[in-house]
């Protein structure tokens, strides 16, 4: 069980530095240069899906520790729902960082179409706006998964 605990924050931390490097990539013209990329080319999006994966996996890491398992079908709303239930309606996490999962997976959601029957927001991002439109909302999202990740990983290095 262990082993899974770490293997989720390490695969967090790996999705939130990827958000990183693409949101660095996405705003560098140098780097896109060097990558041998379009310059117009932005990944907001992906960083977006990255910073929201970052958050699911540390939720799941913590969900581990008390021995909650989620898994298919519906493993993100399963993930989110337990994840309320037993960290934030008992008080032992802020609101806040729910509202911060919330707020990730309706942009995942509008960006992946997951969660489709849950859902009637999707294709915001993806449809209605230009890529380059979605830099406030992927540096939000990069900030709420940096947040996320450090709050999450102080409890269950605490816990663990």
């Amino acid at each position: 069980m262990d082993s899974l605990v770490n293997l989720y924050l390490q695969r967090a931390e790996n999705e939130r530095d990827l958000a990183k490097a693409l949101l660095d990539v996405s705003q560098n013209d140098n780097l896109k240069l060097t990558l041998d990329l379009t310059q117009g080319i932005t990944f907001y999006s992906a960083v977006i899906s990255h910073s929201y994966y970052c958050i699911f996996y540390c939720a799941k890491a913590l969900l581990l520790i008390k021995n909650i398992k989620t898994d298919f079908p519906e493993v993100h709303k399963k993930t989110l729902d337990e994840f309320k239930k037993h960290f934030v309606d008992t008080g032992i996490l802020d609101v806040e960082l729910l509202k911060i999962y919330n707020s990730m997976i309706i942009r995942a959601d509008e960006l992946l179409e997951l969660f489709k029957a849950e859902k009637q927001k999707r294709g915001k991002f993806t449809y209605q706006k230009l890529p380059q439109a979605n830099l406030e909302p992927a540096k939000e999202s990069i900030e709420h998964a940096f947040k996320f990740f450090k709050n999450i990983s102080k409890i269950v290095t605490s816990i663990h």
